[in-house]
């Protein structure tokens, strides 16, 4: 297994919240990875535009406290003005085709090095980063 992931907003939420699709326990997948990084002593990759993703749902305190068991693995980054004039430059490029957050947490995850961890398919459209579902790695 990789030993860096940027896990995107999606995957959180399927964790926190402990969603399903109807078919599929994405909740329990999230958890599984989650642990999986935890054993294998993996880094995680969180940035400001996930915290602020899921300041839309969850408070701060609600946030830390669903963190908390893998804390000693994340790795808080800050997003730069460089990258998110990229993010500007790439949405362009793409005619708009995806939401700017996506598009920054892509080139977050590029220049981190990590592989990107998401629900969301259109990620691997973006093409900056290897892209899997949490399940895929486990």
């Amino acid at each position: 297994m990789r030993n860096r992931f940027y896990v995107d907003t999606s995957v959180w939420r399927d964790y926190f919240e402990d969603r399903k699709d109807g078919l599929r326990p994405l909740g329990e997948f999230a958890f599984e990875f989650l642990k999986k990084c935890k054993r294998e002593k993996s880094k995680i990759i969180v940035s400001d535009v996930v915290f602020e993703e899921l300041s839309l749902e969850f408070s701060k305190t609600q946030q830390e406290m669903l963190l908390s068991e893998f804390e000693e693995l994340i790795i808080r980054v800050l997003h730069s003005r460089k990258q998110e004039q990229e993010a500007f430059s790439l949405l362009r490029k793409f005619n708009r085709a995806f939401p700017l957050a996506d598009v920054l947490h892509s080139v977050i995850a590029r220049d981190e090095s990590a592989v990107l961890v998401s629900r969301d398919f259109h990620f691997k459209q973006i093409g900056l980063v290897d892209v899997f579902l949490p399940e895929e790695l486990l």
